[in-house]
């Protein structure tokens, strides 16, 4: 138990350090530009203590989680001191303006590779996609049920397995087998099921696509491991196995993550895509449905699910989980909607869009954007963000989501 509280604890913190990352993203690039920033605090709620550099004043606030940064001059309904007019935010060029709010998201990116990274090179990267890359190619088959039977044979002098002997390597990614693509490793493992006799295996091994034929002995049922994964340890591929892991070194591991984030990326857009259609479903748990373990989870779900994976002692679950809720977040903050980052940074570009057009008719720069006009469609939004919030929550407290379901 003590293990889990410290588990939620840890996982809270990570974030509330997330969102003051965020804003001192907005902080570092404002002064770099030279614009006025009145305060920077750490966390919501009543103020624990402050303190002034300068012209910005630094502080904490009682709740830990999020935190802001109040730069001069926003918009042009922010009221700014005479002197401080031509540091106002609003009347600086429009890529500094961009370069100010996107920082903030941009920030949550950049933690969520590092934190893939520290993956990569103590725990490895499972394999997001699924594909199917071999990991280990055994010297012999036999009765081997189970990968850790496949990874440590009891081999004769001499003998090779199907895998082995047609010549696939460690590495290797199958595209085909028997002709049929294999996308995923599913896919292999149906197609070997299917095989009987000598099959044409279709890799690509580094640059190079090799083709290779493994004789595929008929098997009458599939051999599924510990964790659920399809082993192939007796259809002919004897040594080669669904990797739930890829290692790297120091270097490698640059690489590595950059394609894992690519397809973190992927995939939280897909989630985000679906995240209207996902709200019901969450309604429906807390009146006592079944909870879908693909529905939104808000931070109290995800620090739920992190201390259980601090519990059960599985960081790489509890780094996966952190890296991917910094991507939402970064993705998240640049939807072009108000009152988020990217939502401003629509606003700026629209008034920089308009004004070249009418500079080009011969006229004036229009005045900026009133964001009075703006406020019932960033209250309507508010509104909806803080029910989706509430649900969630919710459906946290009364049904979470467990790793063991």
């Amino acid at each position: 138990m003590l293990a889990y509280l410290i588990g939620v604890v840890l996982f809270a913190l990570c974030i509330g350090v997330s969102l003051a990352l965020h804003e001192a993203g907005h902080l570092l690039t404002a002064k770099a530009f030279g614009m006025k920033v009145r305060r920077y605090f750490v966390g919501m709620g009543p103020r624990v203590w402050s303190f002034r550099r300068g012209e910005t004043e630094y502080g904490l606030k009682a709740i830990p989680v999020g935190g802001f940064c109040e730069i001069a001059g926003m918009t042009a309904l922010d009221e700014v001191d005479p002197e401080d007019e031509p540091r106002a935010m609003w009347r600086q060029k429009t890529w500094k303006r961009t370069v100010v709010m996107a920082t903030g998201p941009f920030t949550h990116f950049l933690l969520g590779f590092v934190v893939l990274y520290v993956m990569a090179v103590t725990f490895g990267l499972p394999n997001l996609a699924e594909k199917p890359v071999v990991s280990q190619v055994s010297a012999c088959v036999h009765d081997a049920t189970t990968n850790e039977q496949l990874a440590n044979p009891t081999c004769a002098p001499g003998e090779a397995g199907p895998a082995q002997a047609a010549g696939l390597r460690p590495g290797d990614e199958v595209l085909s087998v028997g002709g049929v693509s294999t996308p995923t490793w599913t896919a292999m493992v149906e197609e070997i099921q299917r095989a009987d006799g000598p099959t044409p295996f279709v890799v690509q091994r580094g640059d190079e696509t090799v083709r290779l034929t493994v004789d595929v002995p008929r098997v009458d049922r599939p051999v599924t491991n510990s964790d659920g994964e399809a082993a192939v340890a007796q259809v002919g591929v004897a040594g080669v196995m669904a990797t739930r892991s890829f290692e790297y070194g120091a270097w490698s591991a640059i690489g590595g993550t950059a394609t894992f984030a690519g397809d973190m990326f992927a995939q939280t857009f897909q989630k985000l895509i679906e995240f209207p259609q996902r709200i019901p479903a969450v309604v429906d748990a807390i009146f006592g449905g079944e909870r879908d373990p693909d529905t939104p989870v808000s931070v109290v779900g995800a620090s739920r699910i992190g201390g259980e994976a601090v519990e059960a002692g599985l960081w790489q679950v509890f780094l996966l989980l952190l890296a991917g809720l910094n991507f939402f977040m970064g993705v998240f903050n640049l939807l072009p909607l108000l009152p988020l980052d990217g939502g401003h940074i629509a606003v700026t570009w629209y008034e920089h869009v308009r004004n070249r057009l009418r500079d080009r008719r011969g006229k004036t720069a229009a005045a900026p954007v009133d964001y009075t006009r703006l406020s019932g469609i960033t209250m309507v939004l508010v509104l909806i963000g803080g029910a989706v919030l509430l649900l969630t929550v919710t459906a946290d407290i009364v049904n979470p989501i467990r790793l063991t379901q």
